[in-house]
């Protein structure tokens, strides 16, 4: 499944990269959209499905550590109040 951005935000990370490029690269020509755009594509095919697979395992290992503990964070005791006039309370 290819990793796709919404509109707007494609936007935004297009002028990100004309101004990146545009910073630190001594360029003779301005980066211009299409240019900053492919390079967007490139990145989103080739880099993207690293960063989307990562952040997938983290996500998974917070949810197996959380659901580990679900027992402790969650339990209720059962009846207590009976269990309290089996001890000999009220």
């Amino acid at each position: 499944m290819p990793i796709t951005l919404p509109t707007d935000i494609r936007s935004r990370a297009v002028a990100a990269i004309r101004e990146y490029l545009e910073e630190h690269l001594d360029a003779t020509e301005p980066v211009g959209d299409l240019r900053a755009g492919l390079l967007l594509d490139y990145f989103l095919v080739e880099i993207g499905p690293c960063i989307y697979n990562r952040a997938i395992g983290d996500a998974s290992a917070y949810l197996v550590e959380r659901i580990g503990d679900l027992e402790g964070a969650c339990f209720e005791p059962e009846f207590p109040g009976w269990t309290d006039r089996q001890a000999g309370g009220t």
